[in-house]
């Protein structure tokens, strides 16, 4: 278990892990992979399977997940987060505590939900982050997700931090956005932590500094 920093992709981890493991231990090859992505902008816990554990990746991610989330009211990116400009503003002066309680419960429970444009989503074969990126019209069709929990964390706008508990396939970026929308305003997510997928928590996860001192030291 890995606690992922921020600006690295889900496949940098990888390759990061199997690199060190093929140097410090020796070996030309080893199979590596992980069990649900992150976006670069989030961090906190990936688990990475390897040799003959990647069988298991699948397990590993039907887990429901839980994420402490932070975003900003009045504002919009085309990615859903921090890794794009704002590209529209809208009033937030008016969205107050109980309002966004009462969205919070909207949001819980089976809801369908749209994809980000930006995400590892695959249109006709291909990602659709990277049809975006060329400019070309991306139309994500809505899945069904399973939202078990949302509860506030602190709310000082046009700021407010919350926690999740989700199934398989949310994506909070779309999460945020859609609260923004239903609080007739706008809204982006600032930054994202994954806390647990399962039973596995962050703070029993290792930092890739302390994973490297570990082969060293065998």
């Amino acid at each position: 278990m890995f606690d992922k920093p921020a600006g690295w992709t889900s496949f940098d981890l990888v390759k990061k892990v199997r690199n060190l493991i093929t140097r410090h231990l020796q070996v030309k090859k080893i199979k590596v992979g992980h069990a649900g992505t992150l976006d670069p902008m989030a961090t906190g816990l990936m688990i990475l399977c390897t040799g003959k554990a990647t069988k298991k990746i699948s397990h590993f991610q039907e887990l429901d997940k839980s994420y402490i989330a932070e975003m900003e009211f009045g504002k919009t990116t085309p990615s859903f987060d921090a890794e794009t400009e704002t590209d529209q503003t809208y009033p937030y002066q008016h969205i107050s505590e109980r309002e966004l309680l009462e969205v919070f419960n909207k949001f819980t429970g089976t809801i369908d939900q749209v994809p980000p444009v930006y995400s590892a989503k695959k249109i006709g074969g291909h990602r659709a982050y990277k049809l975006a990126r060329k400019g070309e019209e991306v139309v994500m069709k809505p899945n069904r997700v399973t939202i078990t929990r949302i509860e506030l964390v602190e709310f000082n706008p046009p700021f407010c931090s919350f926690s999740v508990d989700c199934a398989r396939g949310t994506y909070i970026r779309s999460l945020a956005r859609d609260i923004g929308s239903a609080l007739n305003s706008g809204a982006y997510l600032k930054s994202l932590v994954r806390t647990r997928i399962g039973s596995y928590m962050l703070s029993n996860a290792m930092t890739i500094n302390e994973f490297e001192n570990i082969l060293e030291e065998m």
